[in-house]
């Protein structure tokens, strides 16, 4: 099911939704969703999200890493790393890296390089997607960037964090408010991939909180 997010340029519109699913596809390679929650390890949210959209604007965009590197925020040589991943490789050592709090680059670009071969190569079935976009108002573990971007379908960028919060409101990540969440963002909110991380570390934040709570 293809996610149109406000009326930006077409090409916009492509990066947006297929980094969408080279996300979802790579958390599938994963082990879906429930692999990173029993691992309490949410920090791969951004780190996947990031590296989606490094690999379809290399591949699809043909942008290279100085353009990429100041699309996302991202270092020159973090982008490098995403990119000269070697997906085999990555999938060897990727059960010990789960464990890591913080996963390298190379890692997440390996599993989004796999997850852009997949897709397209026809193999993007995507299960979990269209259950992620039936969860309504409650939003559990790591799908929520779906449901996120489903609710944001044909929002005008930059948006201001009022507007946002109103369409995000009820939207429930390890019982945070996303809606909430939001209001706290200094300023309008430029780009969907900036709305999302935000949001992620945002709820990293709390749950750094609620395991140190617990200890």
């Amino acid at each position: 099911m293809p996610i149109v997010i406000g009326p930006q340029e077409i090409k916009e519109f492509d990066v947006d939704g297929l980094a969408l699913r080279v996300f979802l596809k790579a958390l599938e390679i994963l082990g879906g969703p429930r692999k990173l929650i029993v691992l309490r390890n949410l920090t791969w949210v951004t780190s996947l999200m990031e590296a989606a959209y490094a690999v379809v604007l290399a591949e699809e965009a043909f942008k290279t890493e100085d353009d990429i590197a100041e699309f996302l925020g991202l270092t020159r040589q973090t982008v490098r790393n995403i990119l000269r991943a070697e997906p085999e490789l990555v999938l060897k050592k990727l059960e010990g890296e789960l464990q890591e709090k913080s996963p390298r680059a190379h890692t997440a670009g390996g599993l989004a390089k796999l997850a852009y071969r997949e897709i397209k190569e026809g193999r993007d079935a995507l299960v979990f997607f269209s259950t992620a976009l039936e969860t309504g108002a409650q939003v559990l573990g790591v799908g929520w960037p779906a449901e996120v971007l489903a609710r944001l379908k044909g929002f005008s960028w930059p948006a201001s964090p009022e507007a946002l919060a109103q369409r995000l409101s009820g939207l429930l990540v390890q019982g945070q408010d996303l809606g909430e969440l939001i209001r706290r963002y200094p300023g309008d909110v430029a780009h969907p991939r900036e709305l999302l991380r935000f949001l992620a570390e945002e709820v990293r934040k709390h749950q750094s909180r609620a395991l140190s709570t617990d200890q």
